[in-house]
Order: C-alpha cells, then structure tokens, then sequence
C-alpha cells in the first residue's frame, strides 16, 4: 500500500469522523474546525476523488432535500482498504515520532 498525501489523510479522517453524513461541504466544515485553517470545497473534493480511484473510498447519492433545491448529496464512505490505510498512517506516524517529545522540539526553537 503505498503512502498518502497529506490532504488525502485529513480527508479520509474527516470522512471517518463524520461517518453518515460525509459529503464535501461536512468534510471542508470538519477539517477547517480541527486544523483551524480554511479548507475551501476544491481542496476536499480534488482528494476525495483520488482516494475514490484509489479504493479508499466509496460514495453514492443521498437523498434530495429542499435545502439544496431539490439537489442530493454525494456521500462518502470509507473502505475496508481505506481503514487499513488510515491504520498503517497511525503506525508509522507513531513510530516516526517515537522518542521524541514536544518539549525536546520546543527547547531547540
């Protein structure tokens, strides 16, 4: 399995976090309010699409609401293959930052 790009592990944890209702504006409302930078729709759509090509993910059509005009939403979902993704990222990120504490990072500033 090969690695993600960095956006592409945000959006498939934000699609993960949002179980049910993951769809592009929830993904960009979620990334923005954990990362507390500005995730406009076109940088979660452009990974959403790659992690769909890739397996990570599935999507299908909601149903239409009033809200959106009559219009329904694409809804994502993550696969077997995308979870075992996000399990490998978990791994090697925790050993990458074995030993090394924020306070050691903090006194070489």
């Amino acid at each position: 399995m090969g690695f993600l790009s960095r956006s592409e592990e945000m959006v498939l944890l934000a699609v993960y976090r949002l179980k049910d209702n993951a769809y592009g504006v929830t993904a960009a409302e979620k990334l923005t309010e954990t990362t507390n930078k500005t995730w406009l729709l076109g940088t979660v759509y452009v990974p959403l699409e790659r992690l769909e090509q890739k397996g990570y993910l599935t999507s299908y059509t909601g149903n239409a609401t009033n809200k959106r005009g009559g219009r329904s939403k694409r809804l994502y979902k993550l696969t077997k293959l995308g979870l075992e993704a996000l399990i490998e990222i978990k791994n090697v990120e925790e050993s990458i930052w074995r030993d090394i504490s924020l306070d050691s990072l903090k006194k070489e500033l």
